[in-house]
């Protein structure tokens, strides 16, 4: 077995000290833009986008599900990152994520869009309790997964632009929760084969791992592709 930290997941960085390379894995960075980027598709498919309340809206995710979902994750015994933070660390920088995210997710909600309120209680506590595995991990399960960092973010989006929903938005939710979901069902025995010195190199892990840089792309070009539409019509 090689040593249980995910520093040889695939967006790990290969440089820089040990601490510097799980402190950077531990935020998922890949996929904590994929999930800014569902916000981004929702909000450009707005008639009319107000660019600083979707960076805005991209930010409050980026905060949350980036710092603060992740810190929580990485509390538990079973999601190892090494001793590259305490516990009490990261109890510290899930807030110092938490508190600015929904401060300025309640600025958008009061100003612009008061339907953000009853969605960012959800988002919250989707955010405690799957990353938490409150009521006995009941949603700590792929569908909530998808269904909350997935379908609600392009929702999110869409509604801080116009305070409401459209059918558009709900498609683009459901784009949303499938390569959510693809993403997580391939995660999983991502992460199990490369625990294990065969896994580094098995061809099941190998094509895992394409998946997920796959899905990855697929929603950054969908992003592109949307800000293309918008910009030039």
């Amino acid at each position: 077995m090689v040593d249980e930290t995910r520093e040889n997941e695939w967006f790990a960085p290969k440089f820089g000290p040990a601490r510097f390379r799980r402190l950077l894995g531990l935020t998922f960075f890949p996929y904590s833009l994929m999930n800014a980027s569902y916000v981004l598709i929702g909000s450009l498919l707005a008639p009319s986008v107000h660019y600083d309340r979707m960076v805005g809206i991209a930010l409050v995710y980026l905060l949350a599900v980036g710092v603060s979902a992740h810190s929580l994750d990485a509390m538990g015994p079973n999601k190892p990152w090494g001793s590259v933070l305490g516990r009490r660390q990261l109890m510290i920088l899930a807030l110092a994520g938490l508190i600015p995210a929904l401060g300025l997710g309640l600025y958008y909600a009061v100003m612009f869009a008061p339907a953000l309120l009853p969605l960012g209680l959800v988002e919250l506590f989707f955010l405690l309790s799957y990353n938490l595995e409150l009521f006995s991990g009941r949603f700590h399960t792929d569908f909530w997964f998808a269904v909350s960092w997935g379908f609600l973010p392009v929702l999110a989006g869409f509604v801080v632009q116009t305070n409401g929903l459209s059918w558009a938005s709900l498609v683009a939710g459901l784009f949303g929760f499938t390569t959510a979901f693809v993403e997580i069902n391939a995660s999983r025995p991502y992460k199990a084969l490369k625990k294990s010195t065969a896994g580094d190199s098995s061809q099941v892990a190998e094509r895992l791992e394409a998946i997920l840089k796959g899905i990855v792309t697929t929603v950054f070009a969908a992003v592109g592709f949307l800000i293309l539409h918008s910009v030039f019509g």
